[in-house]
């Protein structure tokens, strides 16, 4: 398998530019690239004079920058509604479409410096591809979920309704996440070798877009149909093993697949990667083992190996190919690292309220 173009990195981190006022007494603004405005003025102006500057400065509206992906499941919904909304709420929008992945690191490069916050419209993958521009760059990341599985919005709590994942952008809270990286390539999810990247590779796009979830299970029933295991050389600090397996998966975040859960007690902002590799004998057993899936509670059957670490290392005999977040970027050999704190995203505070109830009570 021909090995992909590395992935794109931004130039630099933006800068700050000072704006100066003029007034009867200078007043000097700092306008920096998250938006923040500082004000010093001399204390001899009149308080009626700085109310009334200051209620200038807060009508002066961030610059957004929104990328949308026509492509996607839900790309061809009316977007004019999410940026009419967004415009209310006070925001500069400017929209920049896109047709493939790599454009979306080069546009955020191209376009950096006219922007105080960035806008991914799309699925996991166009999120993901986005990524390591948005790191460098510094800006805060809004998500507007267009995609078929969206597992990093249901992740951070982010709406499936698209006027309410924009509310989300416009109430302005933040925090940081973790990012994941296999090879040099960005994800939030899970990357993973095996059953779900042979169905990332058979899955029709049209299907998936037409058919969404319902897709995937119809590309799903003939990959099962045709699985065999591989084998494949774990390395992690301290311990090496050997396995013959289905599928390997290394989790970032939380929710993967649809809303899967990568491990009980995981979350997008732990510091660690989360491992299950599927040691069974017979990939139909995977049939009982569905519902485990859905709560994070599969390392509790003994054909699932589980693990955390901060990095892994993966070889297998032959070049296989590695799904992240949706789509195959890279292949064995591999290594996967996490990067924590990388992003600040606009989302609802964190909340562990879907995390299994006996988990909650043990934490």
């Amino acid at each position: 398998m021909r090995q992909p173009h590395p992935p794109l990195r931004a130039a630099a981190i933006c800068s700050k530019a000072a704006v100066v006022v003029p007034s009867a007494t200078a007043a000097f603004l700092c306008l920096g690239s998250d938006g923040l405005i500082q004000a010093l003025i001399s204390p001899h102006i009149p308080v009626q004079k700085q109310s009334e500057e200051r209620r200038a400065l807060k009508r002066v509206k961030k610059r957004a920058l929104l990328l949308v992906n026509p492509k996607a499941r839900r790309g061809g919904e009316a977007i004019d509604a999410v940026v009419g909304r967004l415009h209310r709420g006070g925001l500069d929008v400017t929209i920049e479409p896109f047709e493939a992945l790599p454009e979306i690191a080069r546009d955020i490069v191209r376009l950096r410096e006219s922007a105080d916050l960035i806008i991914l419209c799309g699925g996991d993958g166009t999120i993901a591809s986005g990524a390591l521009a948005v790191e460098e760059c510094g800006l805060p990341l809004g998500i507007i979920p267009m995609g078929t599985a969206n597992d990093l919005a249901r992740t951070l709590g982010i709406p499936m309704d698209l006027s309410q994942a924009a509310d989300v952008i416009l109430a302005g809270n933040t925090r940081k996440i973790d990012l994941g990286s296999v090879n040099g390539y960005a994800f939030f999810n899970v990357a993973s070798i095996g059953l779900s990247a042979e169905l990332a590779q058979g899955l029709d796009p049209t299907l998936k877009k037409r058919f969404g979830r319902f897709g995937y299970a119809l590309a799903a029933a003939k990959v099962l149909t045709k699985a065999r295991p591989f084998t494949a050389t774990i390395r992690e600090k301290g311990s090496v093993s050997t396995v013959k397996t289905f599928q390997i998966a290394v989790g970032n975040g939380r929710h993967y697949g649809g809303g899967n859960v990568i491990e009980a007690n995981a979350e997008i902002d732990d510091g660690h990667l989360d491992l299950y590799s599927l040691e069974m004998n017979r990939v139909w057993k995977l049939a009982g083992m569905l519902r485990s899936f859905r709560s994070g509670t599969h390392g509790a059957w003994k054909e699932v190996r589980t693990a955390k670490s901060d990095e892994f290392e993966i070889e297998t005999k032959r070049p296989m190919p590695i799904n992240t977040d949706g789509e195959i970027v890279t292949s064995t050999p591999a290594k996967f690292l996490v990067h924590p704190e990388a992003i600040t995203v606009l989302a609802p505070p964190a909340s562990r309220v879907d995390q299994p109830q006996a988990v909650r009570a043990a934490a």
